[in-house]
């Protein structure tokens, strides 16, 4: 039997894919995290096969969650689950011990499978993760998110998504000073001057996928 921890700060995300597992016969579901925190403990508590880590949660995020575990508990696989397909995220990850990468838009099928993968010790990435990690070595466009530190991608990922100045001060446990103070640094760093043109970047990197293309179109 595979043991598996869900780790989302979502519940009706964390029922969902338990539901979808409940099916399968090798595979158990034996704990939920709702951070990065309640994940490291958890898997130190149950020593699970498999971690399914959405990237971004509450305090230090799936990323640093995900490097602790690897470092901690090398026994545990660590998957990430994300809406994001960018390739600086997996190649991050991967570096940071992770041993697949999916989209929250994965089948049931592929996230069964990439377990599987992961106990046999192979690496998993979906096709459009494979495809842009693989891209990324043939001379493109570099990102010009590759120089932000964890923390600022963290922040960046939560101001894609809509989240205020003080949902980001809630959910990473910072004051909103300190979370102001990351918004300026990633407007230093990326050349921009507000949160559209830095949605505008992060569209044409392929880091986000906007909703309404048109709202983002030079000069709206």
């Amino acid at each position: 039997m595979i043991t598996v921890l869900l780790a989302d700060d979502h519940d009706l995300v964390r029922t969902g894919i338990r539901r979808l597992l409940e099916d399968v016969e090798d595979i158990q579901v034996v704990g939920e995290a709702h951070s990065g925190e309640e994940a490291v403990r958890q898997v130190r508590e149950l020593r699970p096969d498999v971690v399914l880590m959405d990237l971004s949660m509450p305090g230090m995020g799936g990323m640093e969650a995900t490097r602790k575990i690897a470092a901690a508990n090398p026994r545990t696989r660590v998957i990430v689950l994300t809406m994001h397909a960018d390739k600086l995220y997996p190649q991050r990850l991967l570096k940071a011990g992770a041993r697949g990468y999916l989209t929250k838009g994965a089948s049931v099928t592929e996230i069964v499978h990439a377990i599987r993968q992961v106990m046999a010790d192979r690496h998993y990435l979906s096709p459009e993760v494979a495809q842009q990690v693989a891209l990324a070595g043939s001379g493109g466009e570099a990102s010009p998110f590759a120089s932000l530190s964890e923390r600022e991608l963290q922040v960046l990922l939560m101001l894609m998504e809509g989240d205020r100045i003080a949902d980001i001060s809630r959910r990473l446990c910072l004051s909103p000073k300190t979370v102001s103070t990351y918004r300026q640094r990633l407007f230093a760093k990326l050349g921009v001057n507000s949160d559209v043109e830095l949605t505008r970047l992060a569209i044409r990197h392929g880091l986000v996928v906007a909703e309404d293309p048109a709202a983002y179109e030079s000069g709206n």
